[in-house]
């Protein structure tokens, strides 16, 4: 199905909480000492390690003994200040029982998402591996809000497997892999092993979240994977339930296997590409997203509707007449403005603003084609 996990340069693997962590119990240690066991004999491999772990909030709130209830936002702070003390000394004496560093690396949306931020957390990181150190990033907790929260650590995780060139991002989740449909509404439903490319049809199949400790599902880890494949990163969706999870994969216990994209982005154009929440979106005729596809600017020809409050240089979405994502890319006007010259020539643009503007609407050089050809035949078939 694929390689062998050791033959990999760099791994991203994320775990989530309620592998980790135990409602009544807290911390499984012994599940935690099992998986540092993994990254290390991948680590004695060659292979550079990175992990996302979820479960600050978890295991704060055991700590802290608040029980099953909703909590309130200053609440789930408080127990991630207390989660993620415990948490980061969790993994610095399992993985030190290896003879392994870690540094801890606490980040929040605008990490990832404003461009000088994403070079220094990307810098830092690339450091702590030069350094021989296992970088153990999560969400900072104690201070993201709704607003400004990824929402889950498999979308996190795919940010950070692309920012650090990872060839290989592993999500250990409670299900073994992707199936047709929710096995647990569904108990006929089929394992899928490998997975060429996350079509509409995939997405079809995702449901929501199997824990009330999680705050991801099928759906977040397919976003995940479209993040992840198109810059280049192979994913591996498998249950992280037992023991030792990481060997299970090289033994040959279930798991579903996403291949990279055969066209990857790379470099400035992975970060557009991952950008999670665009600032705005344009929707497009069927004349422009042909002219996308073969590499050319999206001009305000084009343009047939504008949502959104974003200024120049923020990221759009750039979508086809049914709605679905073709694009992705820093516009080159203000939403008011925008909305100005939608449908007009390059040449009626200074008339109509008053002075010179760019012909393009979004530069080919600042978007990334996120859709193929093939993938709209596929959906108006």
């Amino acid at each position: 199905m694929t390689r062998l996990l050791s033959s990999h340069r760099r791994i991203v693997v994320k775990i989530g909480s309620a592998l980790l962590v135990d409602r009544q119990n807290g911390l499984k240690r012994d599940w935690l000492s099992s998986l540092c066991a993994d990254v290390a004999d991948l680590s004695r491999a060659g292979v550079e390690m990175c992990v996302v772990s979820s479960g600050a909030i978890a295991l704060g709130r055991t700590i802290l003994e608040l029980g099953r209830r909703a909590l309130k936002l200053e609440e789930s702070q408080a127990a991630a200040a207390v989660g993620q003390i415990a948490l980061a000394g969790a993994w610095s004496e399992e993985l030190g029982r290896h003879g392994l560093r870690s540094g801890q690396v606490l980040v929040t949306l605008g990490d990832t998402e404003e461009r000088r931020r994403y070079l220094n957390a990307r810098a830092t990181m690339s450091t702590l591996l030069k350094m021989k150190a296992v970088p153990v990033i999560n969400e900072n907790d104690t201070v993201a809000t709704s607003e400004i929260r990824y929402g889950d650590n498999d979308r996190l995780a795919a940010r950070v497997a692309t920012m650090m060139g990872a060839d290989l991002l592993v999500l250990l989740s409670d299900i073994d892999g992707l199936y047709t449909a929710p096995p647990a509404l569904d108990p006929g439903a089929t394992f899928i092993p490998v997975v060429d490319r996350i079509t509409p049809q995939i997405e079809a199949m995702a449901g929501a979240a199997a824990s009330e400790l999680s705050r991801g599902g099928m759906r977040t880890k397919l976003d995940a994977g479209k993040i992840a494949t198109a810059a280049g990163t192979a994913m591996i969706i498998t249950s992280g339930t037992r023991l030792n999870p990481l060997s299970a994969i090289d033994r040959g216990e279930r798991a579903t296997y996403f291949k990279p994209s055969d066209h990857p982005v790379r470099g400035y154009k992975t970060w557009i590409a991952g950008n999670l929440e665009p600032a705005g979106r344009l929707t497009v005729d069927a004349g422009a997203v042909g002219a996308l596809m073969q590499g050319k600017s999206l001009l305000p020809a084009g343009v047939r509707r504008v949502d959104g409050n974003f200024a120049r240089g923020d990221t759009v979405a750039v979508l086809s007449p049914e709605g679905r994502e073709v694009a992705r890319g820093l516009v080159a006007y203000d939403a008011a403005d925008a909305v100005r010259i939608a449908g007009l020539r390059s040449a009626e643009i200074a008339a109509v603003l008053g002075h010179e503007a760019r012909a393009a609407m979004v530069h080919r050089d600042d978007m990334v084609v996120t859709g193929t050809a093939e993938k709209h035949m596929e959906i108006q078939d």
